[in-house]
């Protein structure tokens, strides 16, 4: 009977404080009130001792809980706190030191992010709590922290193609779901609370080795990073003044080794050759930039980017890993800023491509869809957007634009009827009133090339090739009007088809013909597709890369100002 007693008390309690915290903006005396009279209603045969000794319980555990911050910090969900409190029995959570180190560490990699302030202000505070040793205090506090870690978590969901990408965050984050709270305390119960902070962190192995990275660039912190003087751009064979500071650098990065950057400092040579030659084109080829050993205004920018700048932009794409595929077992990735495509199909990479993406003014939006269907010979329906803002100005200068680029003028999107541009008044051709749409026929002359990759989407973007592949010589490939262009569309159209079951002799029907065709694929072989922004990553050779932000979303969140950029003027 005591233990019934004490199990329908338990349930009293938690109803009670969950009703606390959705009260919270009525007055003290209000909320008591209520409480009283839930206690009865939730339990009317409860004599009035059993009622007193549950609101006890509850007083005491909010005292516990205020009196362990000691105004140490703002308790973010105090309710939730005396919830699970109470509903442990006043456990420690945070006993075990490997489990207290790893959710440090991942709080570190936040507060490097600056995505979040609250977490940074957070992590610096269990910081200077840990040699205090007052661990009622410390298990408070840090309990409260990881709460706001775990809405910041679920939070990403939705918004962190905001958040992570230059957007200032919400301070504002709810509760945890009940389901997450559920899975802490389930684990804390069965003795895998350390397990459950690992699970934190994103699986993959490209964080911890980003984590890697970043402790091997903070393993020296007092070393400052050199000042560069530039004057113009420095050719292998030239004489360099700043000499020790690229050789410093270059050391620094592990482009060069510490043999032989020690070599060179010892000769005290100024002539840029040999070694050094080699160690800058390894540099370029890590930060996407032309190989050729030429110190230009671009390698120069990243010889500038000191530690602290590159540090943000490791923990910021360690962050951003919680938004893509932990694994990828079939399915096609676009990573704009390294302007490259790769196709996995059943575990196995299949095959890798040039791309072009959306130009700064019209960026190719980061998003996940499939590929439903290859279309070949396609036409092209121009989006308003650009008819109106890039082929009406070149029509009003002439009429026969439309007809020398195999436009088709219609009359409507629900209309297939043709409509002769000559007849067309003049006034109407402005952007403002054109009344029509336009489509191009498919042939060599088709912006779209011979083969366009469906992606379901509501922003009308798709992959497809290209009429004009000589823009794929380019070294930064943001041109595109927002779709994205493959310069292997033939290669990744081939290897669509066979996934989903077709021939070789199928596809090559398929491309000599000039009809349009529409091939759907299989519904068990429709191919994920997943446009990401990841401007620094680790290769397969476990080496750190870096790409130019070329829409500006690595800048800092306090100051909106872009880290690098290679279309800024500093």
């Amino acid at each position: 009977m005591a233990l019934v007693k004490d199990v329908l008390l338990i349930i009293i309690l938690l109803f009670v404080s969950f009703y606390w915290q959705i009260s919270c903006a009525y007055s003290q005396s209000s909320v008591t009130q209520e409480n009283n009279r839930l206690l009865h209603l939730n339990n009317p045969n409860a004599s009035s001792s059993t009622v007193d000794r549950s609101r006890n319980m509850l007083s005491r555990a909010q005292r516990w809980v205020e009196d362990s911050n000691a105004n140490m910090t703002r308790l973010k969900y105090p309710t939730t706190l005396v919830e699970l409190y109470l509903s442990t029995g006043f456990s420690q959570f945070w006993k075990n030191q490997r489990t207290i180190n790893d959710f440090i560490d991942q709080l570190r990699i936040i507060s490097l992010s600056q995505t979040n302030k609250e977490l940074t202000a957070r992590y610096h505070l269990l910081i200077q709590l840990q040699p205090q040793q007052n661990w009622q205090q410390y298990d408070v506090i840090a309990t409260d922290t990881l709460l706001i870690y775990l809405s910041f978590i679920e939070q990403l969901h939705g918004k962190g193609k905001m958040w992570l990408f230059g957007e200032k965050t919400s301070s504002r984050l709810p509760r945890p779901s009940q389901m997450v709270i559920e899975d802490m305390l389930k684990n804390f119960e069965n003795n895998q609370f350390h397990q459950f902070i690992i699970r934190l962190k994103p699986q993959t192995s490209e964080y911890n080795q980003l984590v890697a990275s970043i402790n091997r660039l903070e393993s020296h912190p007092t070393l400052r990073w050199p000042v560069f003087v530039f004057h113009g751009k420095v050719n292998p064979g030239s004489k360099i003044q700043f000499m020790p500071s690229l050789i410093t650098v270059l050391k620094r990065l592990g482009d060069l080794s510490p043999r032989e950057a020690k070599r060179h400092q010892q000769q005290r040579r100024s002539l840029y050759t040999g070694s050094i030659v080699l160690a800058v084109k390894r540099f370029q080829a890590r930060h996407g930039l032309k190989r050729d050993g030429i110190i230009g205004t671009e390698t120069q920018k990243w010889l500038a980017l000191n530690l602290t700048q590159r540090v943000r932009l490791l923990a910021l794409n360690a962050q951003r890993l919680r938004l893509w595929s932990t694994s990828l077992y079939t399915g096609i990735v676009v990573n704009i800023p390294n302007y490259y495509m790769n196709l996995w199909l059943d575990g196995r990479w299949v095959m890798n491509s040039k791309v072009i993406v959306g130009r700064p003014s019209r960026q190719t939006p980061i998003f996940n869809s499939i590929v439903n269907s290859v279309v070949f010979n396609p036409y092209w329906n121009v989006p308003n957007s650009i008819t109106k803002r890039d082929i009406l100005p070149k029509v009003r200068r002439s009429r026969s634009y439309l007809r020398r680029h195999n436009y088709e003028v219609l009359r409507s999107w629900g209309s297939s009827e043709k409509i002769n541009i000559n007849s067309i008044p003049y006034n109407l051709l402005a952007s403002n009133k054109f009344p029509y749409r336009l489509r191009q026929k498919p042939g060599k002359k088709n912006a779209l090339g011979l083969y366009k990759f469906n992606i379901p989407n509501t922003q009308s973007i798709y992959l497809h090739d290209t009429s004009y592949p000589v823009l794929f010589n380019k070294h930064e490939r943001a041109l595109s009007s927002g779709c994205v262009r493959v310069l292997e569309s033939k290669s990744l159209a081939l290897a669509l088809l066979q996934y989903s079951g077709r021939s070789e002799s199928q596809f090559n029907m398929f491309s000599r013909s000039k009809k349009t065709r529409t091939i759907r694929l299989n519904k068990s072989k429709k191919v994920p597709v997943e446009i990401i922004y990841q401007s620094a990553w680790i290769n397969d050779d476990g080496e750190v890369n870096y790409r130019f932000d070329i829409y500006e979303y690595d800048r800092e969140q306090q100051n909106k100002v872009s880290l690098i950029s290679a279309y800024n003027n500093n």
